[in-house]
This record gives C-alpha cells, structure tokens and sequence, in this order.
C-alpha cells in the first residue's frame, strides 16, 4: 500500500437519481460559445460552416453540488452565471464518429458554469489563457446525474433565475454544435473516460451576481439546479 505524505484528495462525486451509488467525476470539459445569441452578445458571432467547437477545462476540484451556499469569489468584481446541459459519459471513446457518440452517455445533468467574467474578458482581449476567469474555486456547479444511457437530447427549454427573476431562457435545440457533434469532436483531442463530464453551453443572457443572490436554473426533462453566493 501506498504511503504519502499528507492525506491525497477525496474523490469528487455527484449523486445519481433513483440509486444510492454515485458519479466519480474525472474531467470538466467546457464548449465555448456554443448558442448563436450568446456568442453575439459577447462580440464574438460564430459560424459553424467555417468554425469548430472550442473547449476549456476546470479542475474537478472546482465542482460542487447544487443547492450549496458559496463565497463570492475573490479578485473579481464581476461574477456571472451561465446555465448550462450537461452530458455525464459512462464509456471510454476515443476518435468517435457522431453516428456512435450516443453510447458514451451515462446520462445528463443541469449545471452552471460560473465565471469571472472581467478577469475573462481581460485574458480574452490579450491573448492569455482563461483560467483566473474559468477556473474557479466552487465555479462548477452540478445538480444530480440522470441516468439516460445512450439517449440523445435535441430539444427541451433551458432557463436560469436569479431571485426569482428570469434571466436566460432558451431550447437546447440552439445548440451550434449538438450532443452527438461535441462528443465526437471533443473525442478526437482527448480519450474520453467514464466519469467526464461535458457542459455543452449557455444560452444569451448570462450576467452579474452579488453576495446574497440565489440562482435557480433548469433543463427541460432532466434536473434542476441551484447555488447561493454569500459575501
């Protein structure tokens, strides 16, 4: 048996509707502007005849599980949500053609990728990485996996509030690149493993929180998901 020397990290894990065992998470693979109005309202339009998808990726050590209460981050003075579908892969894949992308789903989830969005914008606007923006301590919110092995979702509302008030609601059918498309796209750069998990995009509206505020969001059929930002 291994010793080392300091306790390693657990195992960040997501509950599973209708079964007591639950989701190892592995990687957080993100799409970037992947609905037409949000990439329009961030000034970057995109288009698909001549443009691939674009992925970032967070540390597993930034999810958490939806309903937490979370700090306000630090460094930031513009702290945004984005309400997100996410795909839970339950089977390696490696080079997979959109016709089979299907049976690496697990299942899916709700999930909010939450964003410095002025530390972005800056790292944007230089050329440099996004991790100060994206890469958040508690960034990656997740509600419970819902098992939907092999199933594609191509339609279904997808809306976010914050106190009550509706901020971004749409239809994940305005997905650019859809499921089958990002999965086999994304299966081309990396091996994808069992315990991934893939937030496919956010819809327009995203926009500032404040210490105090409680974000409620949803996708159609699937799950619902909710965080509080406290100072």
């Amino acid at each position: 048996m291994s010793v080392y020397v300091f306790p390693p990290p657990a195992v960040f894990s997501l509950p599973i509707k209708g079964i007591s065992a639950r989701f190892p998470v592995q990687r957080l693979y993100f799409v970037g502007r992947n609905y037409h109005a949000h990439a329009q309202e961030m000034g970057k339009p995109v288009d698909k005849a001549t443009e691939r998808p674009f992925y970032f990726t967070k540390a597993a050590q930034t999810l958490v599980q939806s309903g937490a209460t979370v700090p306000y981050p630090s460094e930031t003075q513009n702290y945004h949500f984005e309400m997100e579908m996410v795909v839970a892969i339950g089977k390696a894949g490696f080079r997979v053609s959109p016709d089979h992308a299907h049976e690496l789903i697990y299942g899916y989830a709700a999930g909010l990728d939450m964003t410095r969005r002025d530390l972005q914008l800056v790292a944007r606007d230089k050329g440099r990485p996004w991790d100060l923006g994206k890469d958040i301590e508690n960034g990656s919110v997740c509600s419970e996996i819902v098992p939907m092995p092999e199933h594609i979702i191509d339609n279904g509302a997808i809306a976010l509030e914050v106190n009550g008030v509706t901020k971004q609601s749409s239809d994940v059918n305005k997905l650019i690149w859809n499921v089958r498309e990002i999965i086999a796209d994304l299966s081309l750069f990396y091996h994808l493993q069992p315990g991934d998990l893939i937030y496919t995009g956010t819809p327009e509206g995203v926009g500032p929180v404040v210490a105090g505020d409680r974000i409620t969001g949803r996708v159609q059929g699937v799950a619902e998901v909710a965080l509080e930002v406290r100072a």
